[in-house]
């Protein structure tokens, strides 16, 4: 595999992952990177550059960034947000690959939403959970560690294809056996310990 094609891989693989856990940041930060940042999107994402666009997912991205650190509103905000994340991400990794064949892109819209899917479905799990606690600060911490690995996770994509891919495939694996244990803890008899 050529490193223009890991590159592209891990690009689509980077934004569709981000879409499960802050959508609008992932939007937010594409559009400031094709217009101040030098780097530049593919052409079915250039729209993302657009001032209105960048205006509008700012302002989402700050809405979430402030809701998701409230207990409750942040899982009936990520209940409300499966309906969008998840096609998001599809759409975003289809777009990474416009340039390419009908079936390429069909490729990447279907592992793009399953990698949505995958990281959407880990933050609402373990955020449910979170929340079943009444102290706020686990949910906090929770935040600003999704909001870290969100930006390392680019970071990584754009720096170290390779390398994010690598990492991306031990998250889903974490993410499977974390979601695992929490679908355990959820139907377990009430008088079962853990």
């Amino acid at each position: 595999m050529s490193d223009a094609l890991i590159a592209q891989a891990a690009f689509a693989a980077a934004v569709a992952w981000g879409a499960g856990l802050r959508l609008y940041a992932v939007v937010f930060v594409l559009g400031l990177l094709g217009r101040f940042g030098g780097f530049e999107l593919p052409s079915a994402l250039q729209m993302l550059e657009h001032p209105l666009m960048i205006a509008a997912s700012g302002l989402l991205a700050l809405a979430e960034f402030v809701g998701d650190k409230i207990p409750l509103l942040d899982s009936l905000s990520d209940t409300f947000h499966t309906f969008i994340r998840i096609p998001a991400g599809a759409a975003l990794a289809a777009a990474a690959f416009g340039d390419s064949s009908g079936g390429v892109q069909l490729l990447a819209a279907l592992t793009g939403g399953s990698l949505a899917a995958t990281s959407h479905t880990a933050k609402a799990g373990t955020r449910a959970f979170i929340n079943a606690s009444p102290e706020p600060v686990s949910n906090l911490a929770a935040s600003f560690g999704e909001e870290t690995l969100l930006g390392a996770g680019l970071w990584l994509a754009f720096v170290h294809p390779a390398l994010f891919l690598g990492a991306l495939s031990i998250f889903i694996l974490i993410t499977f056996l974390t979601l695992r244990w929490l679908w355990r803890w959820l139907t377990r008899p009430a008088a079962r310990p853990l």
